[in-house]
This record gives C-alpha cells, sequence and structure tokens, in this order.
C-alpha cells in the first residue's frame, strides 16, 4: 500500500500578517490624500507648476501652509508626488507629480483616467450609507443619490466610454464599416450624456438615441449635447430599459457598465433584439467580476468587491464577463465574442441574426 502526501501551504505567522494589514491601512491613508488632492486643487496646482514648494502651493490656492505641508509629505510617501530640488519659488523643496499621474488623475481624455475612481470611493453612497443599513438592507435607486454622485459616476464612467469608441467597437467584426456608413445607434442606460456626445461626434453619419430611467441624468445629458451642438442628431428617451419600445430600428444598441443593474437582464435583453434591425448588434461593455478566489485577490478584483458595496445598495452585484455569452446565446444573438479591453473593462457582443439566415 503506497502512502500519499498532502502537501499543505504554510499558514503565515502573526508576525508575516502585520505588514499585510499596515498595507491596507497605507491604502487608505493613500486614498484619503488623493481625494483631498484632486478636491482642494492641490493635485492640480502641483501639475500646473511644477518644482513648487509646499508654502508657494499653499499661497496660489489659498490654504494654509503648514496643511498644505503635511498634504504634501503624505503624498510624497504614497508615491503621488516626487521631490524636484529646490522650490522654484524660492521656498524650499519643490514638488512634481511623479510619471503618468497627471494623466491617471487629471486628464479625463485619457482612457487611461482614474481620478473620478477616487472620488467615487469617498462618496457617501459608497460605503457610508452601506453600513448605515448594514441592519436594515435598506435598499435605493439611483434618485436617491446626490448631483455629486451622479457626477462622479459619469466621470468615473468616462473611459470607459473612451476605451470603447471606436477603439473597443472596432474589436466587433463588421461593426465599423456599418457604423462608417450610418446607422441608428442606442445608448441604453446613457446616464449624464457622455456617450452620447462620443457617439455622435465619432459616427457622424448616424443618429444616436440615449435611453436612461434617472431623469435627472437625461436633463444633464440634454444640456451636454446642447452644448457640444449636436442635437440635431441625437435624441433622449426618458423611461426604464425593461419598458423600452424603440419606434425604428437599430444598427447598434450598446450598454456601457450598466447591464448588471438592470431589474431583469432577460428582459431588457428581448428588447434590445426588438429594438435591432436584422444582422445589428448588441454591445455590452462592463466589469468583468472575477470568477474565481484567486481573481477576487488581485487588485482589480479588490477594487471590483469595492464596487460591490454600491451595488447591493440598489439590489445588484457586478457579474462574471461569461454571464452575458448565456445570456446573447439565450435570446437568440449569434456570432457572441468578447474582448478584454483592461483588467476592469471587458466587452461582450452578438449579433441579431440577419433576415433570411434562418437564425
Amino acid at each position: 500500500m503506497s502512502i500519499q502526501t498532502v502537501q499543505t501551504t504554510p499558514q503565515p505567522t502573526l508576525a508575516e500578517q502585520v505588514p499585510v494589514l499596515l498595507s491596507r491601512i497605507a491604502g487608505y491613508v493613500a486614498h484619503r490624500t488623493v481625494v483631498i488632492g484632486l478636491r482642494a486643487g492641490l493635485l492640480r496646482g502641483v501639475a500646473d507648476r511644477p518644482g513648487i514648494s509646499a508654502d508657494g502651493l499653499a499661497g496660489h490656492l489659498g490654504l494654509d501652509p503648514f496643511y498644505v505641508s503635511v498634504w504634501c509629505r503624505s503624498a510624497f510617501a504614497a508615491g503621488i508626488l516626487a521631490r524636484r530640488g529646490d522650490g522654484n519659488d524660492g521656498d524650499g523643496d519643490g514638488f512634481v507629480l511623479e510619471p503618468h499621474l497627471e494623466t491617471l488623475l487629471l486628464d479625463t481624455s485619457s482612457s487611461a483616467y482614474i481620478g473620478d475612481v477616487f472620488l467615487v470611493c469617498a462618496a457617501p453612497e459608497m460605503f457610508d450609507r452601506f453600513e448605515e443599513n448594514l441592519a436594515s438592507g435598506r435598499r435605493m435607486w439611483w434618485d436617491d443619490t446626490t448631483p455629486d454622485w451622479i457626477s462622479g459616476v459619469a466621470g468615473a464612467g468616462t473611459p470607459f466610454y473612451t476605451r470603447l469608441i471606436p477603439a473597443g467597437l472596432a474589436h466587433v467584426p463588421g461593426l465599423a464599416d456599418r457604423l462608417a456608413e450610418g446607422c441608428r445607434i442606442v445608448d441604453t442606460a446613457c446616464g449624464s450624456g457622455v456617450g452620447l456626445v462620443r457617439l455622435a461626434t465619432t459616427y457622424p453619419n448616424c443618429t444616436i438615441v440615449g435611453v436612461d430611467g434617472d431623469r435627472h441624468s437625461v436633463e444633464v445629458a440634454r444640456e451636454r449635447i446642447r452644448a457640444v451642438g449636436v442635437e440635431d442628431r441625437v435624441r433622449l428617451v426618458c423611461t426604464p430599459l425593461e419598458d423600452m419600445a424603440l419606434e425604428e430600428p437599430a444598427g447598434l444598441v450598446v450598454n456601457n457598465i450598466s447591464m448588471h443593474e438592470c431589474r431583469d437582464a432577460d428582459l431588457v435583453t428581448r428588447n434590445v433584439a426588438a429594438a435591432l434591425e436584422p444582422g445589428g448588434w448588441f454591445v455590452i461593455s462592463d466589469f468583468p467580476f472575477p470568477d474565481s478566489d484567486a481573481g477576487l485577490r488581485t487588485p482589480p478584483g479588490q477594487v471590483m468587491c469595492g464596487i460591490q458595496f454600491f451595488e447591493a445598495q440598489i439590489d445588484d452585484q457586478l457579474v462574471p464577463r461569461s454571464t452575458y455569452d448565456d445570456l446573447l446565446a439565450r435570446h437568440g444573438f449569434t456570432d457572441v465574442g468578447s474582448v478584454q479591453l483592461t483588467p476592469m473593462h471587458a466587452l461582450t457582443y452578438g449579433q441579431v441574426p440577419p433576415a433570411g439566415s434562418g437564425g
């Protein structure tokens, strides 16, 4: 009889667990430091005046010099700021942003922008209200949130649209040519209109329809569309996606980081299929929530777990990307495919069978 040896992973010691927890506290301190830097204009002040000293930054922004020096030290410790010799205003050590952080934290036009993610995570809707209602499990909906939350979510969602349009959509076989020719595009859960403007300006031969159930978001979208001057090609419809019934067929329906919030994803998908012309595409752009314990323990997995605190309050959760494969196949979409754009952004797409295909 042979004896099999079972190998077990050694358990971490108490001393080994201490730095793990300290790193979590350090991450919280760094997050709060970035949030203060964004809200108070400190990060923008350093970006605009590389080499500025803490005293110079305080004077420029009209803030307390001692407090600003405390913030600068914390931002340096967190790897947000770097030192650059003497302050260019003659007031001591100067500071610059670490490489690429101006893009990541301040450039809202970049596909890599994550500044608003910091702000959203600090908003009361994210963790505070969750903790307040931990016993009751009280739910809310978007119309229970503040305008600041709506604005923050729009900012956090902007780089998803930036990656989606046009590069992400170009991954869908045959779609780029159809969009160049011109067709109707429907942006479901369009929010405050960031995607509508990007669609309208990227595809000048297309007409755009934005659908959202939140009236405040629709009004913000209306103002954004008017400010850009594309209101002649963009129409807004305020309705839940479960009630969506459009009069004219579309060549493309997109949903950006909102499909997981549908109260009835099957009903919404049926509505989308009904809204598409034969051969039309449905593209779902969403977070690919990890489907394994190992995935949960990665930094993207941990951030997506944080997002779940808000999602729980509106009675839903992010889902693994493969969930959408099953959803589209269940409702007759063909040529279902996917592409991962970043560790936190994936596309799933499918096509309504063309006329006469027998599908």
